[in-house]
């Protein structure tokens, strides 16, 4: 009796420990949830702090629709027009180089390709995006940039579709791996029960796997968008810097971010031209809220329902 006891209390005692430490580990992440959550908020409430006033000087309609900017001319000019549809430019050009490539990457990977290729193929893929960006910005200087302009015949290489290029390389190990991993998670009854229909694999893979995977591949698809839309180093030197409305996709652009990171030092700390950096990066803020809004509504309504 004594000794079914004393295991007795030494299970209490063991399961008691065992309930302390997990509401150790509860609260010690509930606190780093809580301080990340409360960083991003004071980076945002600075954010607009410093972004706003500039809108004591100048609309916001001005600000964002004008077609001039040129905030250290004797006249000062904050029309961001010319860098919102350069941003726009090379985000949309962007995803039509990497969608495609990135799905196709993904399908092959998890449907098609053998488990030693799939072992060699995704690790290296995903290798790509530990590439500093400025190691790529400097392939796109040094290579691509004298290669358009000697095929395409051009002034410069460097240009909406030299960044265009480049970002889309840096997206497709984002959209491809996640992707991937979507594909592969589709249960395989599905895929059987397909087979035994008399579907072949193709028919399969179109009409139900990536169908069943739709909710991992659109949440890929706007992660990787919104990379190319924050992206700066690249498309600071291979884009062209030219603050224009680009009526080609050979012409020089700038989109926001350069512009914040080509003029940040030059600006006057309190002065328009530094509120008016931060203003952009406001911009810039509720773009990539937006894609994050909108990848969050697309993820749960593709979302696969096994019931």
């Amino acid at each position: 009796m004594n000794k079914i006891n004393t295991v007795k209390n030494k299970n209490d005692f063991n399961a008691g420990q065992s309930v302390i430490i997990e509401k150790i580990f509860e609260n010690f992440f509930f606190i780093i949830g809580f301080t990340c959550l409360f960083i991003l908020l004071l980076i945002i409430i600075f954010l607009f702090a410093e972004g706003v006033p500039i809108f004591k000087s100048i609309s916001v309609g001005d600000f964002i629709f004008g077609t001039q900017w040129y905030p250290t001319s004797t006249v000062p000019r904050f029309g961001i027009l010319p860098l919102i549809t350069a941003s726009i430019a090379t985000t949309l050009l962007a995803s039509i180089f990497a969608v495609p490539l990135s799905l196709a990457i993904a399908v092959y990977l998890a449907e098609l390709a053998s488990p030693k290729v799939r072992e060699v193929v995704k690790p290296a893929v995903e290798i790509i995006a530990s590439i500093p960006s400025v190691i790529i910005g400097f392939f796109g200087m040094i290579v691509i940039a004298p290669l358009l302009q000697k095929y395409f015949d051009l002034d410069t290489g460097l240009n909406l579709f030299n960044a265009s290029l480049m970002l889309a390389f840096m997206a497709v190990p984002t959209i491809a791996s996640i992707s991937e991993d979507a594909i592969s998670s589709v249960p395989m009854l599905l895929k059987e029960a397909s087979y035994a229909l008399g579907a072949n694999r193709w028919q399969t893979i179109f009409h139900i796997t990536i169908p069943a995977a739709l909710s991992g591949i659109w949440t890929a698809v706007i992660l990787g968008i919104s990379r190319v839309i924050g992206e700066t180093m690249v498309v600071l030197m291979v884009a062209g810097g030219a603050t224009v409305i680009p009526h080609s996709i050979f012409d020089a652009v700038r989109p926001l971010t350069s512009d914040i990171a080509a003029e940040m030092a030059e600006a006057a700390v309190g002065g328009l031209h530094y509120h008016a950096l931060f203003a952009i990066g406001i911009i810039l803020f509720i773009i990539t809220f937006i894609f994050n809004i909108i990848a969050d509504f697309l993820s749960n309504k593709y979302k696969f329902k096994g019931n």
